[in-house]
């Protein structure tokens, strides 16, 4: 193939969700188009007519934009394509390089058992009869070579040699006139100048015979890479017994674009020990021949690793947004003033969250309303005594001028020690009364969390109850 610009696809057919597979195989062809400056193409392959509505292609246009990999140009759609692919056969009819073959169902059934019996390839007895029947039903096969090897140099395989003798002649139409998949990419891939073809290595039985295509036709054979599988962590096909196996999914259980890109980049593909890195560090980095051939393993602590890392990274602005519509999904009651106690809240307790979905359950403390329904554990901790030390711990913090984190965890300590106790005396029943039972930071981010004249109006109200 003569130097040209590098030039890569995804081309996901819309038939249900995205699965994160197709989404680990579109990152690497959008990372490979950026590492060698060239463009990263959409096609849809939508021949199945039934099962491509126009909601299944949306699925994968919004898995694409979630993930961040956004097409270099506008997508190609492969049912527009057809009257195209057809005359590629009839090219290949005209060089001889295909035939019309008149076996019928029954027919072909027949010879494929004996075929598989005697360990070969299927054959029909039409491929070198001088016969055009065309009011006879027929298909169109390509005359496959039949002697020599065909070899796929793969980027990630390494050179892979199929016996001729052992490819059967693929059918290029069907009965109806409509072409088949393995002729349909060929062409598109030709047209749209697709220098790389980077996919998942269930294909890679296709790629000879493609490649016998593209010759025939005298077109260039693009590079091949052929991407491992993804088990589930059990080393098994990943399945719904794993957990969540589409991009929409991964969306759901609160994992954020940039973890995903990061994690899937690790999944079958590595740059020395880095485990963390920006989109730029992994596009400058992307090799292909660095793509590891086994299959690689989903790892939920490896990714849930990642995403608390991205979590803490984001604008709190963002979070904000994204936790407002988790709590919006769980009919969550929404009040003024509430993206206010979201921004004073993320910092202090995201940290600890593995996924927005666990940020969104560390801020439900700080929104809910007055007066607590305080659960019966933390009403039995309000004894006298207790009671009587929140008091003076209230009158305390009443006066404290600045409400931060630092100067209150001074506070708290300084109140401690005049009581001549530990903070485990009324640590716990303070944090009960402040969050009314609900996951909470530190008690010093809790009040913070709060605001002054909440905090107070909450130990107020749990005095008022104790009383």
């Amino acid at each position: 193939m003569p130097d040209r610009p590098v030039v890569t696809r995804i081309a996901p057919s819309p038939t249900g969700a995205m699965h994160i597979g197709t989404a680990r195989t579109a990152l690497f062809n959008w990372l490979y188009a950026k590492h060698t400056g060239g463009k990263f193409l959409l096609r849809i392959e939508d021949t199945d007519r039934e099962r491509s509505t126009d909601a299944a292609v949306q699925v994968i246009f919004d898995g694409l934009a979630w993930l961040g990999l956004t097409p270099d140009e506008e997508p190609v759609f492969q049912f527009a394509r057809a009257e195209r692919h057809v005359l590629a056969a009839q090219e290949l009819l005209a060089k001889g390089a295909a035939y019309r073959c008149y076996m019928t169902v029954e027919e072909t059934t027949a010879e494929r058992e004996i075929a598989r019996a005697e360990g070969r390839a299927i054959r029909s007895p039409w491929r070198d009869a001088e016969a055009n029947f065309n009011d006879r039903p027929h298909v169109i096969r390509f005359k496959s070579p039949q002697e020599g090897e065909t070899v796929i140099r793969d980027k990630v395989k390494g050179d892979i040699t199929f016996q001729n003798k052992d490819l059967d002649d693929l059918i290029l139409l069907r009965t109806d006139g409509t072409p088949t998949y393995n002729l349909a990419v060929i062409v598109d891939d030709h047209e749209m100048g697709i220098t790389h073809v980077i996919r998942g290595d269930d294909h890679l039985n296709n790629a000879a015979r493609q490649t016998q295509i593209y010759e025939a036709l005298g077109w260039d054979v693009p590079v091949w890479a052929h991407l491992p599988m993804i088990n589930g962590p059990d080393g098994k096909k990943l399945s719904k017994r794993h957990g969540a196996q589409a991009v929409s999914e991964f969306d759901e259980m609160g994992y954020l674009p940039e973890a995903m890109r990061n994690y899937l980049a690790r999944l079958g593909w590595g740059h020395g020990n880095d485990e963390i890195f920006t989109d730029e560090q992994a596009a400058s980095w992307f090799e292909l021949e660095d793509v590891v051939g086994a299959p690689a393993r989903l790892d939920w602590d490896k990714l849930n690793h990642l995403n608390n890392h991205y979590i803490r990274l984001a604008q709190i602005e963002r979070l904000a947004e994204l936790v407002t519509k988790i709590h919006q999904t769980r009919d969550f009651p929404r009040h003024d003033g509430d993206q206010e106690i979201l921004l004073r809240t993320i910092p202090l307790v995201r940290d600890g969250a593995k996924t927005t979905l666990e940020l969104a359950d560390a801020t439900v403390f700080a929104l809910k309303r007055r007066p607590l329904e305080l659960p019966d554990k933390i009403k039995g901790m309000l004894t006298e005594e207790t009671s009587a030390r929140l008091g003076r711990l209230r009158e305390a913090l009443s006066g404290e001028p600045v409400w931060e984190v630092s100067e209150l965890e001074a506070a708290l300590r300084g109140f401690a020690e005049s009581e001549g106790v530990g903070m485990g005396k009324f640590g716990p029943a303070l944090r009960g009364v402040l969050s009314g039972g609900s996951p909470a930071p530190d008690l010093a981010g809790a009040l913070v969390s709060l605001g002054k004249p909440e905090s107070l109006e909450r130990l107020d109200d749990a005095l008022s109850q104790a009383a």
